[in-house]
């Protein structure tokens, strides 16, 4: 079960009043970080290729915060133009960006390692990563002028180390941090010696639990699984770090390989 402590709306914290961007936030996990992002009194934008997915989470974290500015737009992220005009979109109607949250998942695997459907590896480069490149390439200097800035990825614990019949997804998850760790190079390179503007990190789950999952399965322990709201939790808290602090690493919510 979640371990969170509930906090009340609009506490004060570093993410009262600041604007961050959610992609792929119509799944379980996009819905419970909507939630505690509304929660921590932050503007939320939420980005999801399904509208219906979307509109769920959006809807929910508005009722469940009354007062809170949390909006959805349907977006393709695997177009650059598209992401985009998407982060022009949250300038023109909020005049900032102080996160990007990516959430856009996915997952294919096989038996065997000789098994692999390089199908697979095709649809996974696109979810897992050409959505990266997009997002990093569309917020970088938005978040980079925001001054506490983050660029968050959630990735797996299989991308440090590989199964043979998950060659394709954690060949993609790896892939997907080195960029964002090519990007939190960017973010230091462009502080120069000045305090840095944005930080981008990676939180590592070996694998995401809600309570959908546990009625569907009663009895079942889910070892190592990290909860959808303790994630959003830790995700939060990462606006409450120094900066410097965050930016370029992992934040393991599960046992390291």
């Amino acid at each position: 079960m979640s371990t969170t402590t509930p906090r009340g709306p609009g506490d004060g914290g570093p993410l009262d009043g600041a604007v961050v961007a959610v992609a792929g936030a119509g799944g379980a996990a996009g819905h419970a970080v909507l939630l505690r992002l509304a929660q921590a009194g932050a503007t939320v934008v939420a980005a999801d290729a399904d509208p219906q997915r979307l509109a769920a989470g959006v809807d929910a974290a508005r009722y469940a915060h009354g007062g809170a500015t949390v909006v959805g737009d349907t977006v393709d992220l695997l177009h650059l133009a598209a992401t985009r005009e998407w982060t022009a979109k949250i300038l023109k109607d909020f005049g900032r960006v102080d996160g990007l949250v990516h959430l856009v998942g996915g997952w294919r695997g096989s038996a065997t390692f000789a098994e692999t459907d390089l199908a697979d590896w095709d649809l996974l480069h696109d979810l897992l990563l050409r959505t990266v490149q997009h997002t990093s390439l569309a917020f970088e200097a938005p978040l980079a002028r925001a001054g506490n800035g983050r660029y968050v990825l959630v990735s797996a614990a299989g991308a440090a180390r590989p199964t043979a019949g998950n060659a394709a997804y954690a060949a993609a998850k790896a892939a997907a941090e080195a960029w964002t760790l090519a990007l939190a190079d960017g973010f230091r390179k462009t502080a120069d010696a000045g305090p840095l503007g944005a930080a981008a990190t990676i939180v590592v789950v070996k694998a995401l639990v809600n309570d959908a999952m546990r009625a569907e399965r009663p009895g079942h322990r889910f070892a190592g699984f990290t909860d959808v709201r303790d994630l959003a939790e830790s995700i939060c808290q990462l606006w409450s770090k120094p900066t410097e602090e965050v930016n370029g690493t992992r934040l393991w919510l599960t046992r390291q390989p």
